[in-house]
Parts: structure tokens; sequence; C-alpha cells
């Protein structure tokens, strides 16, 4: 059994702001990006736009102990929730499933400091940090770190009783999210679930991995396919999240459809010159044909070759236009492609196209691709 999938929540928060309207007025008139070149020179970053947390989490006790990613992750959710018009429905949150996109937690930056700037001095530096590692680090630290307690938040914030699982492993993960809601739903396992991801781009932490990695831009901002330059990530603070209904479900209860989910499809190429454009042109021939001018939403990275593969394999769509999310809102990781098939919904759902394509390319494994249409 295969049924039609449709999106009936968009809850978007980055650098833009937040909600369907902001995010499709940029997509519309291709608005110059938020950047901050300053705070983590000489990394550029898209910082998140200030939200009033009240309004999705209106306990202070729940805003004080989730960490910035989970907490905008909450918020992204439950304006996928309002918009869905189930925020207050307790019925259809007893059967509603959850899937989160996360990586790990973050790090306590004034321990990590003192632990270290400790180190350099220390006559017994291994004695030393064990101490300091037992003393410093409260247990509450670590569970805080879990990346499965953005589920568990949103469940709690939210009211959600339904089954949750959580997914890592960097852009994929948010691929291998959507299309298992997708899967569940169109195979008849599940009637409505919500999807996405979060991530928090103005964390050191992260910046050092990925420059670690030698994946990061430095210096100013340059588009996501124009940076030959200087090639690699320009990461953002976003969240995505999406309200997956069976269409039979939605139409029986009046909800308004932005746009289907047709068919997602994901792969993991061994990393050569040329395995990413052709997994990613075996991916969008798994979606079938696409009309002339669909719109095409990608989330590449910026980084070093596989972005040029990604670009040819998009070119192969006809005449598509090309949008690049990191573009408009950074390369939001785990949250990358969630975050693009919200923006390739509210496109469609705001008459922007008839059709939409969503590409991604992780940074050094994985690739996925999906369909959408107008509902």
């Amino acid at each position: 059994m295969q049924r039609d999938v449709v999106i009936t929540g968009i809850g978007l928060a980055s650098s833009l702001g937040e909600g369907i309207e902001a995010h499709a007025a940029a997509l519309a008139r291709s608005a110059p990006p938020v950047v901050d070149t300053v705070s983590f020179a000489p990394y550029p970053v898209h910082p998140l736009k200030p939200l009033e947390l009240d309004r999705q989490i209106p306990k202070k006790s729940d805003q004080r102990q989730m960490e910035p990613w989970q907490r905008l992750g909450v918020y992204a959710a439950g304006l996928a929730l309002d918009d869905a018009g189930i925020k207050d429905d307790v019925e259809t949150k007893s059967l509603l499933q959850v899937i989160v996109a996360a990586g790990g937690g973050e790090r306590d930056h004034a321990v990590d400091g003192a632990i270290l700037t400790g180190l350099r001095g220390a006559n017994a530096p291994g004695a030393f940090l064990n101490e300091r590692l037992m003393g410093d680090l409260r247990p509450t630290l670590f569970l805080a770190q879990l990346s499965n307690l953005l589920a568990g938040n949103i469940g709690i914030v939210h009211g959600i009783t339904g089954a949750s699982r959580t997914f890592m492993g960097e852009e994929q993960a948010g691929v291998d999210a959507i299309r298992t809601a997708h899967a569940r739903i169109a195979s008849g396992q599940a009637e409505i679930m919500l999807v996405g991801g979060s991530y928090n781009a103005e964390r050191r932490d992260m910046l050092l991995l990925f420059e670690l990695g030698g994946y990061l831009r430095k210096g100013d901002f340059a588009p996501v396919f124009a940076r030959e330059d200087a090639p690699g990530l320009i990461t953002g603070s976003a969240s995505g999240f999406l309200v997956l209904e069976s269409a039979q479900r939605a139409a029986a209860r009046g909800a308004k459809a932005h746009a289907t989910l047709g068919k997602v499809a994901a792969s993991r190429s061994k990393r050569q010159p040329g395995t990413v454009e052709t997994a990613l042109r075996g991916l969008l021939a798994e979606l079938g044909p696409v009309s002339t001018g669909a719109l095409a939403i990608s989330a590449a990275t910026g980084a070093a070759g596989i972005t040029a593969e990604e670009a040819s394999a998009i070119a192969t769509l006809p005449q598509a236009r090309r949008i690049a999310t990191g573009d408009l809102v950074g390369h939001a990781v785990e949250a990358a492609f969630p975050v693009s098939v919200a923006l390739a919904a509210a496109a469609l759902s705001t008459g922007q196209a008839q059709e939409a394509i969503v590409t991604g390319v992780g940074h050094w494994r994985g690739e996925g691709a999906a369909r959408l249409g107008t509902a």
C-alpha cells in the first residue's frame, strides 16, 4: 500500500526570523543573507534571529534546562504544530509520532577552558585531568548533552505522548528522518508524524571540529555555488519541522495541505571524484520525471569538490530554478535537509512553483533527494 503524504504543518526558525511568511518572502526575492563575520572571526556564521521563547516554551524552568539548540528545536516544532492546527488536540498528539535529526549536546566552554589552562602547569596532567573532570562536570551536564533530549523536550513542552525516535549522523540524519517519516505514513504504519531537526551554529566547539577537518570558509560570505576561491561551510543556526500526514486523514479533518511529499531517496557513495554526482543523478532518477521550471532547493554545503558535483547533477533538471539553502540561512548540518524540505513546502504553498526537488550532499558522507508537489 502506497498512500499519498501531505505536509500540513511547517515550522521554521533561522537568521531570517520565524515562520512560513518570512522564509517564503526571502525565497521569492533572494533576500541578502544575515551573516556575522565578527563574533567567530575568521569564520562567518548565520546567527539565529532572537525568538520570543515564551510563545512556544511558556515555562521559564523548561527554557533554562535546555541548551540553545534544544530551545530552537522545541520552538520550531511548536510552530509546526500550530500551523497544522493540532497544538491543542490531545487525541491527535497521543497518536503523533516524532522523528528528530540531532547531533550531540553542547560543551560547557568555561569548564573546558579552565581545564585546558590548568593542564599547562600541572605536574601530573593525567591525575589533574581526572580530578577536574570528576569534580567540575555535573551528571546533569552529561544528561543535557544526550541527543534524544530534543525529542523528549518536544514531548514534554507540547504534550506529545506518541512514540519518538532520534537519528544521529550529520546531514544524513536529516535525510533519513524525512525518508523514514514519509515511508511510515505512505505504507500505512502511521497516520501523522512530526519530523525535523535543529542546529546551533554559534558554538566554538563545532566550529573547531569543522575547521580541524578543513571544511570551514574564512572571511566574507560568498554564495554556496561560488566558493571556489575559499571553498567551505558557512554554518547557520536553524531549525525546520514538518507535520506529515496521510492525505486521507488531512482531508477528513479539513486541514490545509501546503504540499505533497512524493518520494524521498537516500544513498551513501564512496567519496571519490565523480561518485557524488553519479549517486545524486541516480537519486533524481528514482524521483521520476521532473516538470519544466521546477524549483530546485539544494542543501549543498559549499565544501570543495562535492558542491560542484551536486551543481552538475541539479543542472540535469529541466530549466530548474536553483536555490541554495545555505545562501539564505547557512548550513545547518543535521537540520539542513529538513530545513530545505520545509523551504520547498513554503515555496509551493505560496505559489512560487508547482513542483520542487530538494537535494542534499553531506560534507563527508551521504546523499539525499526529495520531490514535492502542490497539494
